[in-house]
């Protein structure tokens, strides 16, 4: 093998002067290299944080649930108020024998109007005609007593004003006779004799008051009976005069609860049940004979309930309307309230007056009644979907400032049907899920969106 030649000088230097360029190059290329990776880095790195934190965001709110909210809404000052009403007359009675017989005759049916005083029936009663004339008869007795004894007293007085006038005449005797047995001219028995005639007429004196006394007692005692007698005699007549029974004021005979024939007993005392038609049975001991009801005034009872019960003045007006008649609308004014709230309803009784000339209202007819309301402090209204009632009471889901669910406890008022009144609990400036449901529990993060209307 041929041994090559040794290199020269200056191809050595050569040689290692392109060993430093290549190095030289390879250097550059790393700088470079690394210079373009920290720009890119700088570059990329932040919008890859925000990518991830973008992506991490969108998957947060995948997860966390959106819920529609409402605002609560004022309800408005002034508000129609419907409640039910009963239609009921403002004077109605039963009418009772006070007189026992038998019925002669009746002569108003139901439905009948009649006017005050006016003869409904009349009752046969013998009883008490006779007693009417026994009591004439023994006020006569008396009124001749009394008669008997005054002149019996007239009598004394006369006696007594003689008695009087003889034992004046012989006081005097006696005085002038002792005038002369002083001076001798008459003898002291004789004086003596006109003394004792003037002592026996002082004792006709006091006989003569004390029969005046005796007659005079006699007939106060004659008039207290005869005063007596004739008391008897005005009641057995009252009473004779009940045989007519009348109609004690005018209205509508709305039952009739006897027939011809039937036995009467005066009073109340007898169990008998009210009916609208006539009774067939006749062998009864019936007292009540009629029920009478006014149809000119009628009044409407009404329950307002306890939250607007305070509203109501004595005087306010309100809109009475029934089914029957739906193109009349009458006007009823507030007269008296039962001034205490039933603790079974929780309700105020209201009676509102009426004017029912024309009679057209019944007693009995169911009635809207329609008030006119101005509420002070006016409650909030809410969709009656936002309400939640369980073991904790009526609450509302509300989405907090941190987006949160709350429930919060309230009072509820009126129902309006789709919305109901909020009277206590929230202050207007909640955030309520319109439609709450199991999922939105105590505490859940949730994503609210304003629903609109």
């Amino acid at each position: 093998m041929d041994s090559q030649p040794p290199a020269s000088p200056d191809s050595q230097q050569q040689t290692t002067s392109r060993k430093r360029r290549g190095i030289g190059r390879i250097g550059w290329a790393v700088i470079g290299a690394v210079f373009f990776g920290s720009l890119l880095a700088i570059g990329i790195l932040p919008r890859l944080s925000q990518r991830s934190e973008l992506q991490a965001a969108v998957k947060e709110a995948s997860t966390v649930p959106s819920v529609n909210v409402i605002t609560p809404r004022r309800a408005a000052a002034t508000t129609n108020l419907e409640l039910p009403g009963s239609v009921v007359p403002l004077n109605q009675t039963t009418i009772y024998a006070r007189s026992t017989g038998y019925l002669r005759r009746w002569y108003a049916d139901i439905g009948d109007r009649v006017q005050a005083g006016q003869l409904l029936a009349e009752i046969d009663s013998p009883d008490i005609d006779q007693q009417v004339l026994q009591a004439k008869a023994e006020l006569a007795q008396a009124q001749a007593n009394v008669l008997q004894s005054r002149a019996s007293l007239a009598k004394g007085v006369s006696d007594l004003k003689q008695a009087r006038a003889n034992l004046l005449i012989a006081r005097q005797t006696w005085q002038r006779w002792s005038v002369l047995v002083k001076q001798g001219a008459v003898p002291q028995q004789d004086a003596d004799t006109k003394y004792a005639t003037y002592q026996a007429n002082l004792a006709s004196v006091e006989a003569a008051q004390n029969t005046v006394n005796s007659d005079s007692a006699n007939v106060k005692a004659a008039q207290a009976n005869a005063y007596a007698s004739l008391a008897n005699f005005q009641r057995n007549t009252v009473l004779q005069s009940y045989k007519k029974v009348t109609a004690p004021f005018s209205g509508v005979i709305t039952a009739r609860n006897v027939n011809t024939g039937v036995l009467i007993s005066a009073g109340s005392g007898n169990s008998n049940t009210s009916s609208t038609t006539n009774t067939s049975n006749t062998n009864t001991s019936n007292t009540s004979l009629y029920t009478i009801a006014a149809y000119d005034k009628l009044d409407v009872n009404v329950n307002v309930p306890q939250s607007l019960s305070p509203s109501l003045q004595t005087g306010q007006t309100a809109q009475i309307t029934v089914r029957e008649l739906p193109q009349r609308v009458f006007t009823g004014k507030v007269v008296r309230t039962s001034n205490a709230i039933d603790p079974n309803t929780r309700t105020l009784l209201t009676q509102l007056e009426v004017q029912n000339s024309d009679a057209t209202l019944r007693p009995g007819m169911y009635a809207t009644v329609k008030f006119a309301i101005n509420r002070a402090n006016t409650p909030f209204v809410v969709p009656d979907s936002a309400l939640v009632v369980n073991a904790g009471g009526t609450q509302v889901a509300t989405v907090t400032q941190d987006q949160t669910v709350h429930y919060q406890k309230v009072a509820v008022g009126r129902d309006y049907g789709t919305e109901v009144e909020i009277t206590s609990g929230l202050t207007g400036n909640e955030s309520l899920i319109a439609t709450p449901t199991v999922d939105e529990t105590e505490g859940l993060r949730v994503q609210p969106v304003a629903q609109t209307k």
